[in-house]
Formats: C-alpha cells, sequence, structure tokens
C-alpha cells in the first residue's frame, strides 16, 4: 500500500487490492473522515497526523465491515441482455443464472449517490462499457460494466450493459441511511416477472 499526497487536508491510500483498502477504510472509519473507491482510500486531515495515525495502524484482511444480506429483485428485460449473453458465450437463461447465482459484495459507491459497485460476481459476466453512453438510462436499470454490476438510483446518462430492471429504491432521504446498499453489504439479485 502506498500513501500519497492529495492536497493539505488529505492524503490518499492506493492498495493493492479492494479487500485492502476496505480493510484500511474499516480500521480508520472511527478516527478520521474516509471515502472508499474501488483499491483507494481517501483520508481527510492533516498529512502529518493521518500518515502518523496510519503508521500505528495495523490491518488484516479479514478485517472489513461486515454488512447486511440485501435481495433485489429484477425483472430481466434489459435491452443489452441479448447482447451481452453473446458477448459472453452464453445463453440468456445463463447469463440470468450467473447473475442471480452470484453473492455479489458492494465494494464502493460512486457516480450518483445511492450507486453502488458490486463485485465478486461471475467472473463470465465481465463485459466491456458501451461504445456511447446513452443519454438517458432509467431509474432502477440493473447493468454490467467490466467486472461490476449496479443498479442506477435516478435517470441519467449510462454506458452500461443493461440486463434488467428494479423497483428497489436505491436513494430516499426520508431513510435513515438513504443509500439502500452500502460498502461491505452482500446483494443476491432474484428473478422476477416474466
Amino acid at each position: 500500500m502506498r500513501v500519497l499526497p492529495c492536497g493539505d487536508q488529505a492524503v490518499l491510500l492506493d492498495c493493492a487490492t479492494a479487500a485492502e483498502a476496505r480493510s484500511w477504510q474499516f480500521a480508520l472509519a472511527d478516527q478520521v473522515p474516509t471515502v472508499l473507491g474501488a483499491t483507494t482510500v481517501l483520508l481527510r486531515g492533516k498529512p502529518a497526523s493521518l500518515r502518523a495515525l496510519i503508521s500505528a495502524t495495523s490491518v488484516s484482511p479479514e478485517q472489513h465491515r461486515t454488512g447486511n444480506q440485501v435481495t433485489i429483485e429484477v425483472t430481466y428485460d434489459g435491452p443489452d441482455l441479448a447482447a451481452v449473453a453473446e458477448y459472453c458465450g452464453l445463453a440468456i437463461a445463463e447469463v440470468i443464472a450467473a447473475h442471480t447465482g452470484s453473492e455479489w459484495t458492494v465494494g464502493f459507491a460512486g457516480f450518483a449517490p445511492g450507486f453502488a459497485y458490486l463485485t465478486d460476481g461471475d467472473p463470465r459476466l465481465d463485459v466491456p462499457r458501451l461504445d456511447r453512453p446513452r443519454p438517458q438510462v432509467a431509474a432502477g436499470s440493473v447493468g454490467l460494466a467490466g467486472r461490476f454490476s449496479g443498479i442506477y438510483p435516478r435517470s441519467s446518462p449510462g454506458g452500461w450493459q443493461l440486463i434488467g430492471s428494479t423497483t428497489a429504491v436505491m436513494w430516499d432521504l426520508d431513510r435513515p441511511m438513504p443509500a439502500l446498499l452500502q460498502p461491505g453489504d452482500t446483494v443476491s439479485f432474484k428473478q422476477v416477472g416474466q
């Protein structure tokens, strides 16, 4: 892990893996403000104090937030479902089975409030982003991009391969925790409809 300067009020931990980043974020989150990325953790504060804190902290790969188990119901009706199946060399039913058969982990959040990057899925579902992003993707669209799956929390532009849709509300300011999915949560997808 490398500790990189990030202005005069932060440092960035550049970790080798997502698991290592989650472990550092878990170990330090109660002591300083943190922002978890794919393989990074931004720590806010005076750099000298942060470096001293990092030096005094030990982490292990098993040390991370144990999250909630969340089941998301999905109708597999996305406009890119057939293209994803063709790209992966699978039948559409096999794509759905691979997506629902994986226990996904919320690695980190970003892009928009409530958008969780889900990791640890079936490696056969590693697909590229669209060559040209769509100008509008509906809220609740379930997609794949690279090794991630995700759910659009609101209508927005987007370049992920859309395989389905859900009625689950990903971001709601009236909830105690507005984001439905938090880093460390485990997500299962359940096929409904059709």
